[in-house]
């Protein structure tokens, strides 16, 4: 069974890169511009729960901090992997980030391979941890 990957970022740029990157390494994706839209599909059920989410900050109505936030305080998602990927290089929006709930932080410009490295290590440790 393939894991699954949800892709929330404002950039159609980085949702096709990152969406085709998914996609060649075996992954189910998809992907929306903002978290409104992202949450409605989720609880409405048109989308697969992820297995992870990748996750911009700079969203434009609901940010990537609310997203984690809402998505974490869900029994559904307290497995899922959260990647956040942003522009923003400060040390507060890390910590902001940890306190939500995400298991990494990625900053743009970013190495395709880099980002599947990262989710592939935090999936086989979850997958792994949830074995024992």
């Amino acid at each position: 069974m393939e894991n699954t990957v949800l892709v929330i970022d404002d950039s159609l740029t980085v949702r096709k890169i990152l969406e085709t990157s998914l996609l060649r390494a075996g992954f189910a994706a998809s992907s929306f511009p903002d978290g409104i839209p992202a949450m409605q599909a989720l609880t409405e059920g048109r989308i697969p729960l992820p297995d992870a989410i990748i996750l911009d900050i700079g969203l434009p109505k609901m940010d990537g901090f609310a997203v984690a936030r809402a998505l974490k305080h869900q029994r559904a998602f307290q497995k899922a992997i959260i990647i956040m990927l942003s522009g923003h290089d400060r040390l507060i929006d890390k910590l902001r980030g940890r306190l939500v709930g995400a298991n990494a932080y990625l900053t743009k410009p970013f190495q395709p391979a880099k980002m599947l490295e990262v989710l592939c290590t935090h999936l086989a440790s979850r997958d792994h941890a949830s074995l024992g």
